[in-house]
């Protein structure tokens, strides 16, 4: 049976309207990112922490999952499908999809700053003072840069059993996530979707230059057609 392996980054989730919060000089209202998306910035500023995430979590509540997502949840009633994530948002999820790897953590969840695997689910404002049933602070469920990605084994082994991999929404720069797509078996069809591709196509690599929600299903069709 196929197994299609999806990589997918903030660009499928900017279709739906969730906002990547980062400026194009890497600042978020005037802070560096450093400074809310690390143990260090936590450490020296908690509570900018807790109002950046606030910010993206209220938002993530307001908006839906686009076609792309529903494209890729509804693939699952034909084939295997594992998707691996870049994106903190749940929806995939929504969407339907039963299998998704979060590379970088999920928003609404939180978890003890004492145990990383104490985690909760959480979709309201999360501060200072906010504490897990063991009396545990608790900070938001994300990898942090200069953190480890704890995720990343169980997203290279299922890279390594993919028949056919889509990447959509990323440019596949950022690593370890980049690093993934060489995981996959020699060979593999790959289907890169982006309207600003910044790839070749090759033998096994197809470009599709077209935004998430209209690249997703034109990939799919093209793996379908491959099947028969």
């Amino acid at each position: 049976m196929k197994h299609i392996v999806v990589l997918t980054g903030a660009g499928i989730s900017a279709e739906s309207g969730l906002q990547t919060f980062r400026d194009a000089d890497g600042l978020w209202e005037g802070h560096d990112v450093m400074s809310v998306a690390s143990p260090e910035g936590f450490q020296a500023n908690p509570s900018l922490v807790f109002e950046f995430y606030n910010q993206r979590r209220r938002q993530l509540l307001e908006v839906h999952p686009n076609a792309a997502h529903l494209e890729l949840a509804a693939l699952e009633s034909d084939y295997k499908v594992t998707i691996i994530t870049q994106n903190v948002d749940d929806l995939h999820e929504r969407a339907g999809s039963t299998n998704v790897i979060h590379l970088h953590g999920e928003l609404l969840k939180a978890r003890s700053i004492v145990n990383e695997h104490a985690v909760l689910p959480w979709t309201t404002d999360l501060n200072s003072g906010d504490c897990n049933p063991q009396g545990e602070q608790l900070r938001p469920h994300i990898v942090w840069f200069g953190e480890a990605v704890p995720m990343l084994d169980e997203a290279m082994a299922v890279c390594n059993t993919a028949t056919d991999l889509i990447i959509v929404g990323t440019s596949m720069q950022v690593y370890p996530a980049a690093g993934l797509m060489h995981y996959v078996p020699e060979g593999t069809p790959t289907y890169f979707v982006d309207p600003n591709p910044n790839v070749s196509a090759s033998q096994q690599l197809t470009v599709i230059a077209k935004p998430a929600t209209l690249g997703v299903k034109e990939a799919i069709e093209m793996i379908k057609n491959n099947a028969g």
